[in-house]
Formats: C-alpha cells, structure tokens, sequence
C-alpha cells in the first residue's frame, strides 16, 4: 500500500525526536527570554497569545506572530516557544498563538480565533511596546494555512507587512482523501470556505512560500499553485525549496541560526 503523503510521520522518520528537540528548545526559550505567559484574546480557554519580548527599552518595536501547524488537530503554542529566539534576537517582539483543536471545534472557529488574535495584537500590542504598524507573520503547515487567513480581504488593507508561509496547505479537498478523513473530517462546506487557493488577498503583502526539498509532492504543487494565484492577484511572491529539509526539519530549523529556513525569517523581520 502506497504511502499517505499527507501523514507526516510516514515521511519523517525522524518525527518523535524533532518534536522533543522543539518541545526542549521551547521550554529552555521560555526560561531565559522575557515574556507574559497565556494572555487571552477571547474567553475560550484556547484563546490565549505568548508574547516574547527583545531586551532593552520597548518603544514602538516590530511585532511578529507566529502560528503554529499540526493538521489543526495537535501541538500547541508552547511546543513552538524557540521560534520567539530568533525574533527577540532581531528587536521584534514574537506573538505565539494558540487556538483550538479539531475535531473538537470546526475550522471557521479556529478561522475566527486566528482572526481575533490578529485584532487583539492590533488593539493591545501597543501598550506591551509594539508597533502593530510594523506586523509580520509566519505559519508552518496548518499554520500557515491559517496565516493566510489574516490577510485574505483585498477590499481593504490588512496591516501585514510580509509572510512567511512554510510547508502549507493552500486546497483542503485532497486531505478530504487522506489519513485525516476519520480524524478531522473536512467537509464540502470547509473546502470551499476555508481553502486559500479560493480566496482573494491583500495586494500589499509579500509573500514567501517555502517547501522543504524533501516533503512529498502535495506540499510542493500546493506551494506552485499558490504561488500562481497570489501572483496573479497582484501579490509579491518568492518560493524557495529548503535544501535536504523535510516536513519537520523546516520548522524546526526556524530556531536554528544559520539554517536557511532562519535566514528566511531573519529576511522577513526585516521588512
């Protein structure tokens, strides 16, 4: 039998220990960078942001969110904590989101917490030293599904200065196919809603789609028809393949100084 190329783990054999290196790495980060812990967005207990800060006086400082992936159905914020040391280290303030899982809730109310944790940062960051004027974000796989979602109005600005989208998935309908199907069970209604490859975007983000060199060929036709879509939205776009990443290596290697996934980052924390 043929290899599901949406199940992560069939295509990292390396899963388990990536996952503790990143849980390990976010523990440490938590610890040593200044932060406020879990501070809500919303009344559901899952509507909580992690905002890490650089050293130093906080005044009108760049701010970054960050969403997390996991098919929308595991992980957590905590589990991506690293991803706020490279930010800090930049001057950026890192905004690590959570939100609920599937199938517990469905898709448009994950959609909506994403899209009140945006709101939130633009109504309160200011008052933590950010600068919501000076927004970036980033996503990994269904994060970055999700990450689109923060600028999918072309009606009117989104605020969003670039993106980094790595490994994402831009069309629900082939996961309707897949290991996900008894697990999270995307409907007809989801896909037409909540596929990116649907929407209209935001002209004035730039947009960088990345794909580990070793994911399997959905990731990298996804990322190619995105790419397309958005372009001919009017969008700036760049695609990069990571050099000998996977799936999970990519976003791990968001932490890692001098990979090229972290030089994607430091690039887009510079706009």
């Amino acid at each position: 039998m043929a290899k599901d190329p949406f199940r992560t783990r069939d295509h990292v054999p390396e899963f388990d220990d990536i996952v503790a290196e990143i849980r390990r790495r976010s523990e440490e980060v938590r610890a040593k960078i200044p932060m406020v812990a879990d501070v809500a967005y919303g009344a559901d207990r899952a509507e909580t942001l992690d905002l890490f800060f650089p050293e130093g006086r906080r005044d009108r400082l760049p701010v970054h969110i960050f969403i997390h992936g996991g098919y929308w159905r595991m992980f957590s914020k905590t589990d991506y904590s690293y991803v706020a040391e490279p930010v800090a280290k930049a001057g950026v303030i890192a905004v690590i989101l959570g939100y609920a899982l599937m199938p517990a809730v469905r898709m448009a109310t994950i959609v909506d917490q994403i899209r009140r944790a945006k709101r939130w940062v633009d109504e309160h960051i200011e008052s933590h030293g950010g600068d919501p004027g000076r927004l970036t974000v980033s996503g990994h796989s269904a994060g970055a599904h999700l990450a689109t979602m923060l600028f999918d109005d072309a009606s009117r600005p989104s605020g969003i200065k670039g993106a980094l989208l790595l490994g994402g998935i831009y069309d629900l309908r082939p996961l309707q196919e897949s290991f996900l199907a008894p697990e999270i069970a995307i409907t007809d209604e989801e896909v037409e809603r909540f596929s990116p490859i649907n929407h209209n975007f935001d002209p004035s983000v730039h947009v960088e789609l990345a794909v580990g060199a070793n994911e399997t060929l959905p990731f990298h036709r996804q990322a190619a028809t995105f790419a397309e879509r958005l372009q001919m939205q009017g969008l700036v776009v760049s695609r990069t393949s990571l050099a000998a990443a996977n799936h999970m290596s990519s976003v791990r290697d968001l932490g890692v100084a001098g990979t090229q996934a972290e030089r994607l980052m430091a690039s887009l924390l510079g706009r």
